[in-house]
């Protein structure tokens, strides 16, 4: 009989929430020479030298010859101009996390890699002071996936960034919004454009152009199955759950979303009843952040209902949110693909 996600309640301390740190699984094992740059988008090889150079430069604070040795003399990147951030801008699926693990995986310790909202949960549970002292001794800080939804976090992050690059910290970015547009559509920004502009002067911005590689040349994802269907497919596969759409949005909405990743720990595939449009902005970032975690992780999903393309409505797709909403359909997409192989 297969498990139920809703079952579960996985508990993560603060310990654990640093030692997490690192990246995902599907980015593992992935190095600067595993990236292969598309050769109609030469954006990506530059995208590639200029991420080498700036781990280099991190490294090469303390260990020049290491830096000569290994990254050669290259001047592009965040450090050489004088600025301790590198920002990676581009749309999904063009390989920024692989090159932002590749950075991260190029420097040595301590360093730590995160997704933005995981930073912001660090912060909320160690605290300011607390998180501060922790990261400050780090190398390098990756963060993946940078937005800014709301005024707090805008104020949060840019104090954050300022303490910690003021400490020696470099620190290295993803995002599918350029540094001074964050926030738009999202609040007020024009009342936060200083903290807006503060944050972005931090960042040397390296575009990274092309099509979405996880749908490059491959066929539309496979339909929703039916429930019978969807019950045998997961019975087959040991480790896999079964659970009610609905009830597993309601389940989220309890958790913290700093748990998402542990609840789908050890889970072989996810098999979801009865998907369906989501109704409010809340429900939809809840599911953002879960089909996260499961695209980190590399687990299948199969879904009855409604077809994963239609998780958002037209009007969510218009709004703030947009690239979060459409990079999740691409990865849950993605790995519905997965399931059917």
């Amino acid at each position: 009989m297969s498990a139920h996600l809703v079952d579960r309640e996985p508990v993560v301390g603060a310990e654990e929430l640093v030692a997490e740190l690192v990246p995902p699984p599907r980015f593992g094992g992935v190095r600067f020479d595993t990236y292969l740059p598309n050769p109609d988008e030469p954006s990506q090889a530059a995208a590639v030298a200029a991420c080498a150079a700036f781990a280099g430069g991190v490294v090469g604070a303390e260990k020049p010859s290491l830096l000569r040795r290994v990254f050669g003399s290259s001047k592009a990147g965040g450090k050489a101009s004088g600025k301790p951030g590198l920002y990676l801008d581009g749309g999904f699926g063009v390989g920024k996390t692989h090159l932002l693990a590749s950075v991260w995986h190029a420097v040595p310790g301590p360093k730590a890699y995160g997704t933005f909202v995981e930073l912001t949960n660090l912060v909320g549970a160690l605290g300011f002071r607390e998180a501060v002292a922790r990261l400050s001794a780090h190398r390098l800080l990756a963060i993946d996936e940078f937005e800014l939804d709301d005024p707090g976090d805008t104020m949060l992050v840019t104090r954050l960034l300022a303490e910690l690059t003021e400490a020696g910290v470099s620190v290295a970015a993803t995002s599918n919004t350029l540094p001074d547009k964050l926030g738009e559509g999202r609040f007020a920004a024009d009342d936060f454009l200083r903290e807006i502009q503060a944050l972005a002067a931090r960042f040397t911005v390296v575009r990274v152009d092309g099509p979405d590689y996880r749908h490059r040349g491959l066929p539309d994802a496979p339909p929703p199955v039916s429930d019978a269907e969807l019950t045998a497919a997961a019975e087959a596969r040991p480790g896999s759950t079964v659970d009610d759409f609905d009830a597993l949005c309601a389940h989220l909405a309890r958790l913290h979303p700093s748990r998402y990743g542990a609840l789908v720990d050890g889970v072989s595939a996810v098999h979801l009843k009865g998907v369906r449009a989501l109704s409010g902005q809340d429900v939809a970032l809840r599911v953002v952040a879960f089909a996260d975690r499961l695209y980190d992780r590399a687990i299948p999903v199969v879904v009855s209902g409604e077809p994963l393309s239609a998780l958002f409505t037209p009007e969510m797709l218009r709004g703030g949110y947009r690239k979060k909403y459409l990079r999740a359909v691409s990865r849950l997409v993605a790995l519905s693909r997965d399931a059917s192989l």
